[in-house]
């Protein structure tokens, strides 16, 4: 959800009031689940106070799982038909595959694109496009790197559908990667969720998918990075 700008004039915009305004524009909050990510740190350097080592060890952790953990708003695009990125990284693949075979959705090839999300990336994986969640499965699998072509078929993964009001379908994976053990997902099976909405996570290192209609031409290349929520990956027949 974006910020609107304090207008100027205002007692708001001046002052503590707007210092503490523009940091929280440029300090991204941090989502719940890092929260025991970030306590535990803090706490280890609270209690170790007196020897510098721990001290900074326990802050430096704190840090990296609180940029680890970070959730910024952003801003879907508003015009319709658009399918945005679940998430921030780098397209690893374009190219069709057969859908996740949990979701019984056939086994008829459809347009993907594969995003990578590395450690450094924002993890949080924000919903592709407005519609109600029909169908999510969830398979058990391996912890290969989540950059190689194969993780989308051997490594854990959690599967969503998503309907359009135009009946159109759209699948997004969570893919678990070599250094991911969980993968969370908020949403359920009847709830209606709005484009660019969080609606889960996975840590730590990982992969999202988004599968297509068939004839759907996406608009991103191998390579490319995205911002998720943002970054339109292909856009819908009307």
């Amino acid at each position: 959800m974006a910020r609107r700008p304090t207008p100027p004039g205002t007692p708001e915009s001046t002052g503590l009031a707007h210092v503490a305004d523009l940091v929280r524009n440029a300090i991204p909050p941090l989502h719940p689940a890092g929260l025991p990510f970030v306590a535990a740190p803090l706490a280890v350097a609270a209690l170790g106070y007196r020897k510098k080592w721990v001290r900074r060890t326990g802050l430096a952790a704190a840090a990296a799982c609180a940029t680890f953990f970070r959730h910024p708003h952003r801003v879907p695009p508003n015009r319709a038909g658009v399918v945005v990125a679940p998430a921030d990284g780098e397209v690893a693949l374009v190219d069709t595959a057969v859908p996740p075979a949990e979701l019984g959705l056939g086994d008829a090839p459809l347009p993907r694109v594969s995003i990578f999300l590395s450690v450094l990336d924002v993890h949080v994986q924000r919903v592709p496009v407005s519609g109600v969640v029909t169908e999510i499965a969830y398979k058990k699998g391996e912890f290969r790197s989540a950059d190689l072509p194969e993780a989308s078929d051997a490594n854990e993964r959690n599967s969503m559908v998503l309907e359009t009001e135009n009946g159109q379908r759209i699948v997004v994976v969570q893919i678990a990667g070599l250094l991911a053990r969980r993968i969370v997902c908020e949403a359920r099976v009847g709830d209606k969720l709005n484009i660019g909405d969080t609606y889960g996570l996975i840590r730590f290192g990982s992969r999202v998918d988004t599968y297509f209609p068939a004839g759907t031409r996406p608009l991103v290349t191998p390579g490319q990075r995205t911002i998720g929520a943002e970054t339109v990956l292909a856009e819908l027949d009307s």
